[in-house]
């Protein structure tokens, strides 16, 4: 399983000895210090400002402070861990910022075309002569020029109107989104160069505190309650390592599990006894790690460290117990019986059951709203319907199998899609949905398969809904099922035959990639009503759909498709 924290009840401060208070303080500021020296010495040397110091940070620490050995190992990992993790959101913003950068010149190429487009009709006018494309939503029809939108339609009735009313505001506001769009990709190329070459700090307490300071009136009629929330920030929190080879898993802490008591040496060299600690959510687990780790006689080769955090929270202390939790011994991994596929989106969560032959026995979904709620509203939310669903999972003696999805990128590489849209992929809590079902499923003894995304819903869209008669998430989650436990979607044979030769002979993903892009404009609708997959070959895609399940402009791609000739 890993790493677990686990909390302990609150600790009052009126009830702790004001000496161990005070003590207790004074350790935390003082390590704090020591970790952010630790941090901004490595970053000033690879900011270049500062050389190379030949003594080690470890010696620095402990003389600049006063800590010993395990204090001063500690300090030096947490500040490693920062830069560690400091490493990787810069890799990720870089890589957003490259995604941004690629959405903004596609939003150029495209409104450049566009542009392009109106001033050839403009071109046309001035000789004279009115030219239109025949996919530009501007046409001529008789006397009128029209200009056709999705839900609405603009008449001129003469060419001037036409030409100054609508065409040179179209041109004049189409240049000015231009120079804006290349504005904004150079600022964004800045702000690449900018996360590559420079070596970026951490304000610890907070740049939303930092700047509260000067922009919040509270503070500034108070400026000791800014001083107490900023030490809070700075300074509330300590974690010091274990050691495996102590004799409790610490030599800093130890925990006394018959008493529920734990001890602790500070800086000061002052000994701190806290009474009454307990650990309402895992003190079973606590005391097992630290009996466990006391009884062992070689403790260099078998003993496992426990570290411990203390934090300030005001009037209370929180002491967590940073253990390594076992596996559960008795995880169902078995697909002999099959396995349980899922599907997750914005508003529900797609369940298919499938058994050990990979057909499709139950499929249902776990619906939710999220709209308007909280952080904490929608975690609690997820949490409900991801016990429903492990419960399930443990009724019927099947593993879950789930897809990996990376929706960081996703949320940022389309600014310039449709405000629902974006809002809605912006409001797909994917992670916390992941994090939710792992959490449960191995609490309650599940194992979690996880499997490629690549087509999922478009082979079950095209192969598996009209058969099932479900909906396209119900499908998706039944092709990753199948695909956790191994099967192969090839395409039906009647669809193979509309693949061109040159693809014929490779993956079966290239071939559903090809099926992808050739049917995109086709409603998922339309897909409930193809013709039955019991033929052979396919001669034509317009025999793929009855002409009356299709509109006009479906109708219309389905020819276009029939002039290609390049299937088999």
């Amino acid at each position: 399983m890993g790493m677990k924290a686990i909390f302990s009840n609150r600790l009052y401060k009126h009830t702790i000895d004001p000496d161990f208070v005070m003590s207790m303080d004074h350790t935390l500021r003082v390590f704090n210090q020591a970790k952010h020296f630790r941090y901004q010495a490595e970053v000033r040397e690879l900011r270049g400002s500062k050389a190379k110091s030949s003594v080690s940070i470890h010696q620095r620490l402990k003389q600049r402070y006063g800590l010993n050995d395990y204090y001063a190992n500690s300090a030096v990992q947490e500040g490693r861990a920062l830069l560690s993790a400091q490493r990787e959101l810069k890799n990720m913003y870089m890589r957003n910022k490259k995604e941004q950068i690629n959405a903004v010149k596609r939003k150029i190429k495209a409104t450049k075309a566009r542009l392009t487009t109106l001033q050839k009709i403009k071109g046309s006018f001035v000789k004279g002569t009115p030219m239109f494309n025949k996919t530009s939503r501007e046409q001529q029809k008789g006397a009128f020029f029209v200009v056709t939108y999705k839900h609405s339609t603009r008449l001129f009735y003469c060419a001037y109107d036409f030409e100054h009313q609508y065409l040179d505001v179209q041109i004049k506001h189409l240049k000015s989104r231009l120079g804006q769009l290349n504005f904004k990709k150079d600022r964004y190329e800045k702000q690449l160069i900018q996360l590559t070459n420079k070596v970026t700090g951490v304000c610890f307490g907070s740049k939303r505190l930092a700047r509260g300071r000067l922009t919040q009136k509270s503070y500034h009629a108070h400026p000791e309650r800014w001083q107490k929330d900023w030490a809070a920030a700075r300074y509330g929190k300590m974690t010091i390592s274990g050691r495996k080879d102590a004799k409790s898993g610490n030599f800093v802490f130890h925990y006394h599990p018959e008493m529920h008591a734990l001890t602790f040496k500070t800086i000061d060299q002052c000994v701190i006894n806290l009474s009454n600690v307990v650990f309402p959510y895992g003190q079973d687990h606590v005391n097992r790690a630290i009996q466990t780790q006391m009884n062992l006689k070689d403790k260099k080769k078998y003993g496992k460290p426990i570290g411990w955090s203390l934090e300030d929270h005001g009037a209370y202390y929180i002491v967590k117990c940073l253990i390594d939790v076992p596996a559960t011994p008795y995880l169902n991994t078995s697909t002999s019986t099959g396995m349980i596929g899922i599907d997750l989106n914005l508003n529900h969560i797609a369940v298919a059951n499938v058994n050990a032959i990979g057909q499709c026995v139950d499929a249902f979904t776990l619906p939710f709203n999220l709209e308007g709620k909280t952080s904490g509203q929608t975690t609690k939310i997820i949490e409900a319907e991801v016990m429903a669903l492990v419960d399930y999972a443990v009724k019927h003696h099947k593993p879950l199998a789930i897809e990996r999805l990376d929706t960081t990128r996703s949320k940022v590489s389309r600014p310039y899609e449709h405000r629902n849209a974006n809002r809605k992929m912006s409001q797909f809590a994917y992670q916390k949905m992941i994090l939710a079902i792992k959490s449960r499923a191995e609490k309650m003894g599940v194992a979690v398969y996880v499997v490629n995304p690549a087509y999922t819903s478009q082979i079950g869209k095209i192969k598996y809904m009209k058969r099932l008669g479900v909906s396209i998430h119900m499908v998706a989650a039944y092709v990753i099922a199948r695909r956790a436990m191994g099967f192969k979607e090839k395409l039906p044979p009647m669809l193979y035959s509309l693949v061109p030769e040159q693809k014929q002979d490779l993956h079966h993903w290239a071939q559903w990639a090809y099926m992808t892009r050739t049917l995109s404009f086709v409603r998922t609708h339309a897909f409930y009503q193809t013709e039955r997959f019991d033929q052979s070959k396919l001669c034509s895609w317009n025999t793929l759909f009855p002409q009356h399940a299709l509109t006009d402009v479906e109708k219309i791609g389905l020819r276009r498709l029939e002039s290609r000739k390049t299937y088999a």
